[in-house]
């Protein structure tokens, strides 16, 4: 009988199952987010579960999901499946990338290593955040030789902007994935009913203060008068002494830290992001460039009349603007717009193995995973990164066998339809 992921992981639990063992994380996200919520502090879930305004657009992207049905057809002879599919020049054993994830030391201590070491376990590319805690050079000695993307912040200095695109092709990344819908940062309260942003402790930003053209800016500034001195104040001095490269006393007596933690905040990214600034990134660039945030089919028309190599439909996971529309939702509106040849991912509520499925129905090609994988880093490290891969993967496959579907190319839109009732 044949053994895709999804039966080897079934066979993994159950056999484990029959000596006393549970598996490191739940297999279901329901229980996964509990776990996580219960393993995090207050800051670390505000920020990495919080979404902007009152949630709605976290909502809309599930709704979305929950409009939509599988077709399972019988007598196929889905047997042996192919979940595999070639990417901008990356072959993927899966449909599935990991999502760039801001501050995740804020959920585990050297959690983007975690990340690329799971990463690189599973054969799944890692989209290196461009707001990691450890620099994309020590991620990608992690990785070996496995696919590795990175995320670019488009910051207002454009000596940055090109420092960080070099070092992006010097690690070998695949592509460059430019980030366009967080030139400014959402309205999120869980964050600011704590007072809570990890940049401005110098967490989740590691790729700075790595960039010889970062700290150049950095230490030009002229740090204003000191700040009021109060015991939440020296802790966050602490935090940024301790995540700044170089010694814990000499960061301290330099006052480097806090100098960049200020360049930073001013610099990170541009509010006046256009389409004049993404035209010229095909002459900086020989890596395939893909903008991530096309929510509008006339932005998506735009993109690749740009010569743009790919697109991710995104609303940022709900975490930027409050009663967005769903991911889901517009994706298959820009899929009608550009035609089934142009590639085109999507994140934004993707949850489990049948969301990949129905996301690849309607259009996407591959899927960026978030949330999920950052909920297993929180209650199991490594492990549980890679058993939230394994888990997804296998339920994709899975839903492949009984579906009737041999290889990605057979998910198509006949295979999926509207839930009587709820309208699409």
């Amino acid at each position: 009988m044949a053994a895709g992921p999804g039966r080897v992981r079934q066979n993994q639990v159950y056999r484990a199952g029959v000596l006393g063992r549970r598996p490191a994380v739940p297999t279901d996200f329901a229980e996964l987010e509990r776990r996580a919520r219960k393993a995090s502090s207050r800051t670390a879930w505000a920020y990495v579960a919080g979404g902007a305004g009152l949630g709605r657009t976290m909502r809309n992207n599930r709704e979305a999901f929950d409009r939509w049905a599988i077709v399972p057809r019988m007598l196929r002879g889905a047997a042996d499946r192919d979940l595999s599919r070639d990417l901008l020049g990356t072959r993927l054993p899966a449909p599935i990338l990991l999502a760039p994830v801001g501050a995740g030391q804020l959920m585990a201590r050297d959690s983007d290593l975690h990340t690329a070491r799971a990463a690189a376990a599973t054969g799944v590319p890692y989209v290196y955040t461009n707001q990691g805690g450890t620099p994309m050079e020590d991620a990608a000695a992690a990785m070996g030789d496995s696919p590795r993307w990175f995320q670019l912040y488009w910051s207002t200095d454009e000596g940055l902007v090109d420092s960080l695109i070099q070092r992006a092709e010097a690690i070998g990344a695949g592509a460059l994935v430019i980030t366009l819908d967080t030139t400014v940062l959402g309205w999120r309260p869980q964050d600011l009913n704590l007072g809570s942003l990890p940049f401005a402790r110098g967490l989740g930003i590691a790729q700075y203060t790595s960039d010889p053209r970062f700290r150049s800016l950095a230490a030009e500034r002229v740090l204003e008068n000191p700040a009021e001195v109060t015991l939440a104040a020296v802790r966050s001095l602490l935090t940024m002494v301790r995540n700044h490269p170089g010694g814990f006393l000499d960061n301290l007596r330099s006052g480097r830290p806090r100098a960049s933690v200020e360049t930073f905040l001013d610099i990170y990214s541009n509010p006046r992001l256009s389409w004049d600034h993404i035209a010229t990134v095909r002459e900086r660039t020989s890596l395939p460039v893909v903008l991530k945030g096309i929510l509008h089919p006339d932005d998506a028309r735009r993109a690749f009349e740009l010569g743009m190599d790919a697109i991710v439909v995104s609303n940022h996971g709900g975490r930027q603007v409050d009663s967005s529309i769903a991911a889901l939702d517009a994706l298959i509106q820009v899929r009608e717009a550009v035609g089934p040849e142009k590639t085109v991912l999507m994140d934004s509520g993707i949850r489990s193995g049948a969301d990949v499925f129905t996301a690849l129905a309607l259009g996407a090609d591959a899927v960026l995973l978030g949330r999920p994988y950052m909920y297993g880093l929180a209650v199991a490290g490594q492990r549980g990164v890679e058993e939230v891969i394994a888990n997804v993967i296998a339920e994709l496959d899975l839903t492949m066998a009984l579906t009737g579907v041999t290889d990605l190319a057979g998910i198509t839109r006949d295979l999926v339809q509207p839930v009587p009732g709820r309208a699409v």
